[in-house]
């Protein structure tokens, strides 16, 4: 994140902190203890890839064991997947995507 790079001291983070509440136009009270435990390397990462793994399963209404079965894939690497350890692998997130747009895709894996 470009904005924790820039951060370098206190001051640092209530400048940010005061130049993206202006941009929202709304105070956020949290943002600045999420700006500091993300400059010393606290706390996760939201990417794409996991946001859409989740989406994907919830959509199907499938528990991570359930659904890591149905796509023929280890929970464990679901899971990986879902905490943002890894990123799927190109072909699983084109499926991915399909199921979050079409949810009874998922039902139909199961009878293949």
């Amino acid at each position: 994140m470009r904005i924790i790079a820039v951060i370098t001291d206190a001051g640092a983070v209530q400048k940010v902190t005061a130049a993206i509440e202006s941009d929202a136009g709304e105070s956020l009270p949290d943002l600045r203890q999420a700006l500091l435990e993300a400059k010393a390397g606290l706390g996760r990462a939201t990417t794409p890839g996991r946001i859409l793994v989740r989406q994907a399963r919830e959509k199907s209404g499938l528990t991570q064991a359930a659904f890591a079965a149905r796509i023929q894939t280890p929970v464990a690497t679901l899971r990986d997947w879902e905490h943002g350890r890894f990123t799927p692998p190109g072909g699983v997130l084109c499926l991915l995507r399909l199921i979050v747009k079409h949810p009874e895709l998922s039902q139909e894996l199961a009878e293949a």
